[in-house]
């Protein structure tokens, strides 16, 4: 289970979920709404590779992957 960190401001209550790309991105974000979460995806940083370890094959196709963010409506 990916561990939850508020990421964009300690105020806006958004929880960093995943850094994920198709089909999986659209799958997940219908799941999130379909919980009644919001869903805010934002292009990833480099930070956001260096989480889980080895990532470097995830980094030489970045532009394909989103982090996914979320926060109850």
């Amino acid at each position: 289970m990916m561990k939850e960190m508020n990421i964009i401001t300690e105020k806006s209550e958004w929880i960093k979920r995943n850094v994920v790309d198709e089909p999986r991105l659209s799958e997940l974000v219908e799941l999130y709404e379909e919980l009644n979460f919001k869903v805010k995806l934002v292009e990833p940083t480099e930070s956001d590779f260096q989480e889980d370890g080895c990532n470097e094959c995830i980094k030489g196709f970045a532009g394909r992957y989103k982090v996914i963010y979320t926060k109850p409506k």
